[in-house]
């Protein structure tokens, strides 16, 4: 089969009956064109189905109006939800975004990085796990490419950040377990160098202990963020804590998990035990029973991550700034409160 020829520029004037350049200013919208003009190039475009080289402009004008976005895990509802509200705000902006999933591996978002950085993007965002993989950043800032960090209580003056508030999303649902009367608490949380020193886990403890309950490192089991590892989690932490009625756990497709682990033991979701997530993807509102859970702005994040990132691109030597965004606490079905002891009545009457 005879391969088709590509439609060229010079195919699109000819047929137009205009000059090259002519062509050239209506594909860029750079300069005005007359309307009668106009529409007979753009007609002449669609019918020869004339596709602009993106890139080769790019190359020539310093800039491809190309983004980068590297997710740690596709799998999780929550980062296909936020990359979602980058392409969405990107698109908005006269932005392409190249989506790149590192599947929780050093290897793959350092390979993605260098695949970005040789199509030339004029910036990337990179959704980071608690900075797991600091050699991607340094990678990129190498070569002084524009990029934007997030999804990380990792405070790097260096680089623009987006962030949410997450001391107060782990202090907020600790006090809402302490207000349901629970006081044996249990967490799950992830498997980094900062399983313990995550800011919403930091502010979840804080809460506690004000309340009068410390928790050790028994209280805690590790999962890697996804539903699999919040299942077996689960099953670990009821063996260490057969007495919990409370559960804190790091994002929501392990809570989820967590859930369902409960659920094959017989143990009921929240009658015996209560559950709180944190993120609010979609899928906390349709479980059974609906999940409580800390709502991370998201649309919000988008906007800001593709705001930073263009502000950086025009002006680059701006110094870096760190935004941080409120978080939510959703109260759904998935938490009850638990009668008062003796004690406490006496106390009340």
């Amino acid at each position: 089969m005879e391969k088709k020829r590509i439609t060229t520029i010079r195919d699109v004037a000819r047929k137009a009956e205009v000059s090259i350049a002519t062509v050239s200013r209506v594909v860029n919208s750079n300069r005005p064109v007359h309307p009668d003009i106009r529409e007979r190039v753009l007609k002449a475009v669609e019918e020869l189905g004339y596709r602009p080289n993106f890139l080769a402009r790019g190359l020539r004008q310093s800039n491809t109006c190309m983004i980068g976005l590297i997710i740690p895990d596709n799998s999780n509802p929550f980062y296909a939800e936020v990359a979602r509200a980058i392409e969405d705000a990107g698109f908005a902006a006269g932005y392409s975004v190249i989506l790149c999933n590192s599947d929780l591996s050093e290897e793959k978002q350092l390979a993605y990085i260098d695949v970005l950085l040789s199509h030339k993007v004029d910036g990337v965002i990179l959704i980071d796990i608690d900075g797991v993989f600091p050699k991607a950043l340094e990678r990129i800032l190498t070569e002084n490419v524009p990029v934007v960090l997030t999804n990380t209580d990792i405070l790097m003056p260096a680089v623009d950040q987006v962030m949410v508030d997450n001391y107060q999303g782990g202090y907020l649902t600790g006090q809402y377990l302490l207000g349901l009367k629970h006081r044996h608490v249990g967490c799950i949380t992830l498997s980094t160098p900062h399983s313990y020193q995550s800011s919403r886990i930091i502010g979840f403890r804080q809460a506690l202990a004000e309340g009068g309950i410390e928790l050790s490192v028994e209280d805690f089991t590790l999962g890697n963020g996804r539903y699999e590892s919040g299942y077996k989690a689960m099953q670990e932490l009821l063996l260490r804590r057969p007495d919990l009625t409370g559960v804190f756990v790091f994002n929501d497709l392990m809570a989820l998990g967590a859930m369902n682990a409960l659920h094959a033991q017989g143990i009921r979701v929240p009658e015996d035990i209560s559950i709180v997530g944190y993120d609010n993807i979609f899928f906390a509102s349709t479980s059974e029973p609906a999940l409580t859970t800390i709502a991370q702005p998201i649309v919000t994040i988008g906007q800001e991550c593709i705001a930073r990132i263009i502000e950086r691109i025009q002006q680059p030597d701006k110094q870096p700034t760190q935004t941080t965004l409120p978080v939510e606490l959703i109260e759904r079905s998935s938490c009850r409160r638990l009668p008062l002891l003796k004690e406490e009545h006496s106390r009340s009457a």
